[in-house]
């Protein structure tokens, strides 16, 4: 659901691009009666109990998952970051991703779910786009610390002066997960003429195993993605998408709107680790790529 979620907010984003900033959005109503434990604590009362509790998505790598017991990842080092820049002990609650992002942050940011729902003092991953930010009242958009993009992961016997571009895909393989971006996309391109050769699988990962298998040529999705689930033979590259209007996105933080001072001492931190350069080695340790992000 997570692939739907985003599609969903850059389909918006997209939308609301030509119009100046907050200029077509009627205001939301304002929370009533909302229960003190769905408000969240401010950044003293953090520091008094000693722990910040950030909500990251479940079975996501490179991003957030668990193994052995233990959460893993990229967000799940950003966290630690954080937490140490404020003095406090870092837990991870880890989250289903809902059908839209609307949805996930009123469920972990700044209302809860409906059935036994609180929210967590932090998202992370949460993609940034300034219209988005104007529909969204109810929470802060901050700490933006990477850029994705689309890139295609293809095999290297099967391309052995370069990667493919979309236009191979009228005669070539390509792996993509299920109504992602890179779906939507290539099934769309040139008139549908390669939607014979898109081959859809659940998630990302499987994509990638098909690749590897040798079941398709190329594979389309997140950068970070492919290059975590690519092996040997395996090589990563970012073409230009043409008539693709979004193939980059800002990932950040969201803090409930309430909680002002935490979300600028969490972009702080972020600010921090970006400039000396924690940031990027995470990324390093991974095997990753880094693209610095907007801010």
């Amino acid at each position: 659901m997570r692939r739907l979620a985003l599609a969903a907010l850059l389909a918006l984003a997209t939308a609301g691009a030509a119009a100046a900033r907050c200029e077509d959005v009627v205001p939301q109503a304002r929370p009533q009666n909302t229960p003190r434990e769905f408000v969240g604590q401010d950044l003293d009362q953090i520091t008094e109990r000693g722990f910040i509790e950030f909500a990251v998505y479940e079975n996501f790598p490179p991003y957030s998952w668990e193994e052995g017991g233990q959460p893993r990842g990229i967000d799940i080092e950003i966290g630690r970051l954080i937490a140490e820049a404020l003095g406090v002990e870092p837990r991870f609650r880890l989250v289903q991703a809902g059908e839209t992002v609307q949805a996930d942050l009123m469920n972990y940011v700044w209302k809860g779910a409906a059935v036994n729902g609180r929210v967590s003092n932090v998202m992370l991953h949460v993609p940034y786009d300034s219209a988005f930010a104007c529909r969204v009242e109810q929470v802060v958009f901050t700490g933006q610390y990477y850029a994705e993009q689309i890139a295609i992961a293809y095999r290297t016997e099967d391309y052995p002066d370069g990667g493919p571009v979309p236009a191979f895909f009228r005669y070539d393989t390509v792996a993509v997960e299920n109504d992602s971006i890179a779906d939507f996309y290539l099934s769309s391109f040139a008139g549908g003429q390669m939607r014979e050769n898109v081959h859809r699988y659940p998630t990302m990962a499987a994509a990638m195993a098909a690749l590897r298998a040798g079941e398709t040529m190329a594979a389309m999705g997140p950068l970070a993605q492919l290059e975590h689930w690519a092996g040997e033979g395996i090589a990563v590259h970012t073409p230009p998408l043409p008539g693709l209007a979004i193939g980059r996105w800002t990932l950040g933080v969201a803090v409930h709107h309430s909680h002002r001072d935490v979300s600028y001492a969490v972009d702080d931190a972020i600010a921090a680790a970006l400039a000396d350069g924690r940031i990027q080695a995470i990324f390093a340790d991974y095997g990753l790529t880094f693209t610095e992000p907007e801010r």
